[in-house]
């Protein structure tokens, strides 16, 4: 039995993670930055601890974070949020020595978080991806030959799709560049790919370059409709996929856990590589009901504790019902829609994203607080991304 902490364990993941750690006799703390949430409500937590937010409140985060260490028991820690991996890795020689986490040195971390970083180890290593030119390295009004419009300007460092500025021209890059650069800081030029072609998620668990369980995942449907979140998946095998992220990782070294999205480009049939989620995604009960409990195993490997390689069984699927409704909803043609949509519902190999059995608070508390979201003005705005 070990104590392990969550961290912004008011994302959804927490729930899958809190249930597959109380599973095997792990004693769950979930450190939650608001009470408005799916984690908050989570009965297969043994504790919640309301924390600052690494994300928005990231010195009174790590004041907070240390403070708790000093004067509590903790073994191991697993953070659900961009913000909070990072800000383990970047603090890791600071904490390691009292609490185990399995992230990456933070050299390391940002070479593959950074996309435009993660865009120069697939170039040089022959792994497909979108055309990207890092704006930093050319001259203001500087044009590139061959370069293919539309496309998008991305900061270096994002979660989503916050700051993805669509642009049709170079003038038009240096038309908007400077304000860009004011709000998101470094970014990069990045072909725009059709999303007409199937879109997935790889999740990979690796240690000493060798992969010790894998997942794929088809985006079969978003919400918002044009460029969102995944609201329902598949798991899949597609090897191929694997070896790919494989490789991405054994390029920069990676150990640990890493969450890729990969899109299928019309154009050419090729899926390329997007970017590297450092932490587990919302949809990690995908993996979890497909067989592969990424959950312990991140604990186990925190722990220096043995790896075992799972029973991966495909062909379950996932769905986030209230961004699915959502997407149901805001569909052009519902009634045609609706077939399709309510298809798999009553299949014994479909489960829900935000909903367990034995767990239903969460689900109603979530979904209130979520759709209270997407219906405030502020926080859509907030929440749009591409501009």
């Amino acid at each position: 039995m070990a104590i392990v902490g969550i961290l912004d364990g008011q994302n959804i993941q927490a729930l899958s993670l809190a249930k597959q750690l109380r599973k095997k006799g792990h004693y769950v703390i979930l450190f939650c930055n608001t009470k408005r949430s799916y984690g908050y409500f989570c009965r297969y937590a043994n504790k919640k601890v309301i924390s600052p937010s690494p994300k928005n409140r990231p010195e009174e985060f790590h004041e907070f974070f240390m403070n708790y260490l000093k004067n509590n028991e903790l073994d191991v820690v697993i953070p659900t949020s961009d913000y909070s991996a990072k800000y383990l890795s970047k603090n890791k020689s600071l904490i390691q020595n009292k609490v185990q986490f399995s992230i990456p040195e933070y050299a390391i971390f940002m070479t593959g978080y950074d996309k435009n970083k993660l865009m120069e180890v697939c170039q040089i290593n022959n792994i497909p991806h979108p055309r990207t030119i890092d704006l930093s390295k050319l001259s203001i009004g500087q044009e590139i030959r061959e370069f293919n419009f539309p496309a998008l300007i991305k900061p270096n460092q994002t979660s989503g799709a916050i700051g993805f500025t669509r642009v049709d021209s170079f003038k038009e890059v240096w038309k908007k560049y400077d304000v860009f650069l004011s709000k998101y800081g470094d970014g990069h030029l990045q072909e725009f790919i059709p999303h007409t072609g199937m879109q997935y998620k790889v999740a990979i668990l690796i240690k000493n370059t060798r992969v010790i369980n894998s997942t794929v995942l088809e985006k079969r449907r978003f919400y918002p409709i044009s460029g969102g979140s995944s609201c329902f998946n598949k798991s899949i095998v597609q090897d191929d996929l694997v070896s790919i992220c494989t490789k991405a990782l054994n390029c920069i070294s990676w150990e640990g856990f890493a969450d890729f999205d990969l899109i299928e480009d019309p154009r050419d049939g090729l899926i390329k590589i997007m970017e590297i989620n450092p932490r587990v995604p919302a949809c990690l009960k995908a993996s979890v009901i497909s067989g592969i409990d990424f959950p312990n195993a991140i604990v186990n490997m925190s722990l220096n504790r043995a790896l075992i390689s799972e029973v991966y069984k495909p062909g379950k699927y996932l769905r986030y019902f209230s961004m699915d409704l959502l997407f149901l909803i805001s569909s052009k043609g519902k009634f045609r829609i609706f077939k399709k949509w309510i298809r798999h519902m009553f299949s014994p190999d479909h489960y829900f994203q935000d909903f367990d059995m034995f767990d239903p608070v969460p689900f109603w508390a979530g979904t209130y607080f979520g759709i209270n979201k997407v219906l405030n003005p502020k926080l859509r705005t907030r929440r749009d991304g591409m501009e």
